[in-house]
């Protein structure tokens, strides 16, 4: 599927973008709106990340090395942070072609990447009913009042607390592989 989807992002397919809009622009405008911004900035970026995401799979040495998803929010980030650090609030489209940028986008997907597989990491060592919730809530998005429901919580505040238990599995075994030496 996701040679097929390359494929098409390469001949500017729109369908193929369609797809990764609906799969992932989601994702975008949570990390833009929690990061000082509103859902117009996150539409103008996810264009500038699909136009990025395309020069970078036209170039002829390019391997996808990492999920679509990891590329696609490496470069966000990568591109809304340095509109936050610009004091003039904008990204030349001159810069984004820069050698220099695609270095950094690289590097941006190779921090993402670690990002995940270490999280990853982190959801393989806690409990099943903990790994369902996380994934639920954080992945799924799913609301408080659906877990609820789902998981057969008597209130919100249960539905809540577990949460925060599940949260705090993750902490622990995350403080547990940083103190370990490798």
């Amino acid at each position: 599927m996701y040679k097929e989807l390359i494929n098409d992002l390469k001949g500017e397919n729109n369908h193929s973008f369609g797809q990764l809009y609906k799969t992932y622009f989601s994702m975008v405008n949570r990390f833009v709106l929690n990061n000082s911004g509103q859902t117009e900035d996150a539409e103008d970026l996810f264009q500038d990340t699909m136009v990025v995401l395309i020069e970078k799979l036209r170039q002829d040495n390019f391997e996808l090395t990492a999920s679509i998803k990891t590329y696609i929010m490496a470069i966000a980030k990568n591109i809304w942070l340095k509109k936050l650090r610009s004091p003039k609030k904008t990204v030349e489209y001159s810069e984004i072609f820069e050698q220099q940028y695609f270095e950094e986008i690289n590097l941006a997907i190779e921090a993402e990447k670690s990002y995940w597989d270490k999280l990853q990491n982190y959801l393989h060592q806690i409990s099943d009913h903990c790994k369902g919730l996380i994934h639920d809530m954080f992945f799924q998005q799913k609301a408080i009042e659906q877990i609820q429901k789902e998981y057969g919580y008597t209130t919100k505040q249960n539905a809540q607390n577990q949460k925060y238990k599940c949260v705090e599995q993750i902490r622990r075994v995350k403080e547990q592989e940083e103190k370990s030496p490798h």
